[in-house]
């Protein structure tokens, strides 16, 4: 192998420490931006979709910038990064760049490069047949889906992040092939409860969720498990210091105040809380990052649990097509989903879309009487001065 010869000095091994420089950080992004960009920087004017999958950036100079987007499965192996890097090399110089979504944008500077990369990118297929770089993803689609680790990276997760999304896209494809919906819809699947994905502000979240508290491994833990950072780990203080009756050290769970986050297991090996009956798929809508029309808002549940039926969730895919399909028939141009939702309100919601409401959707969690009114538009009526009245509140 080469030694490094970069700007900073060449590797020695046999004096590694030498002419080192610590905390250098990421290079400058300036380096990573195609020239045209790099002439264009903070002078575009505007930006279209042409149509599904490719983009117009137009500058002030007259120059125009052509973007192809596709989608990715996000878990990517050598040989597909090898695929990508081909494509750049092939059609844009090497560049390449990845939305926060997932998605892949490819940038060339003509329409005729355009027609080329999309063909390029539609013909190449996996074994199965299916597109390995679908384009699509732009303006009032189901873009991409972003999504944890699931089982393949990941030590709490209660469902398969990855083939959950490949589920769920199987059915909504055409979604983002098109551009037929009234908005942008934003997918997201995390798959345990500390959702490391965007779950909390998408129109569709899927959450895995655990409904069993973490199984205690008595004879192990004090050997393997720092006890006080495991008790000092949960949110609630459900975890306290325990004997077995052999008068080792051990742990205890209150089980009513476990919230079955998992982060108890993050500390300690020795609390497993996966579970093949208890684990499952929440299902929330409504959430978005946009200040258009409306203030942000977080997703809410309208599905408390569905089974984690492996491999293709079937109880689950319909039930998020449901929810595209009526929002699709139903919403106004230009209408997200939690905007058409709060215009409807949630009781036609829940008629439309067939969806039973249950106890399990209610927010009994005890600062939410506090959470319902930090926005200006709350609006207090009489059925909720009744509700107060009732449960012996505020006169």
């Amino acid at each position: 192998m080469a030694l490094s010869t970069g700007k900073y000095g060449k590797y020695d091994p046999q004096s590694p420490t030498k002419d080192r420089i610590t905390d250098i950080g990421p290079r400058h992004f300036w380096e990573f931006f195609p020239p045209i960009i790099q002439r264009n920087y903070g002078k575009w004017l505007y930006h279209e979709v042409l149509e599904p999958g490719v983009l117009v950036h137009v500058s002030e100079t007259g120059e125009k910038v052509y973007t192809v987007r596709c989608g990715s499965p996000r878990l990517m192996s050598v040989e597909y990064v090898r695929e990508i890097c081909d494509i750049a090399d092939k059609y844009c110089d090497g560049y390449v760049r990845f939305t926060t979504r997932n998605n892949i944008e490819f940038m060339v500077d003509s329409l005729e490069k355009v027609q080329a990369l999309k063909q390029e990118l539609e013909s190449r297929k996996f074994y199965s047949g299916s597109y390995k770089f679908p384009v699509g993803g732009t303006g009032a689609c189901i873009s991409n889906v972003v999504h944890t680790q699931g089982y393949i990276h990941c030590h709490t997760p209660a469902t398969d992040a990855s083939s959950l999304v490949k589920a769920v896209m199987d059915e909504l494809f055409d979604y983002f092939k098109s551009m037929v919906l009234p908005a942008k819809v934003r997918v997201a699947v995390a798959c345990c409860l500390n959702m490391c994905g965007a779950v909390h502000c998408s129109d569709i979240a899927l959450l895995g969720i655990h409904r069993k508290p973490p199984i205690i491994d008595h004879e192990v833990i004090d050997q393997v498990c720092e006890l006080p950072l495991v008790i000092a780990s949960c949110p609630l203080g459900a975890i306290s210091p325990d004997k077995t009756p052999e008068g080792k050290r051990t742990l205890k769970i209150k089980v009513e105040r476990c919230m079955f986050c998992g982060n108890c297991y993050t500390m300690c090996p020795a609390l497993p809380i996966a579970d093949k009956t208890g684990d499952g798929v929440a299902i929330l809508v409504g959430g978005k990052l946009s200040n258009r029309v409306s203030e942000p808002k977080f997703s809410k549940v309208v599905v408390a649990y569905l089974p984690n039926n492996f491999p293709r969730y079937p109880e689950v895919v319909q039930t998020v097509k449901k929810i595209v399909e009526v929002y699709a028939q139903d919403a106004r141009k230009h209408e997200r989903l939690g905007d058409w939702i709060e215009r409807i309100g949630w009781e036609r919601f829940f008629e439309k879309t067939g969806i039973p409401f249950t106890e399990h959707l209610i927010d009994d969690y005890r600062l939410a009487y506090d959470t319902y009114r930090t926005s200006t538009q709350f609006k207090f009526t009489e059925a909720a001065w009744e509700v107060s009245r009732a449960a012996g509140g505020i006169e």
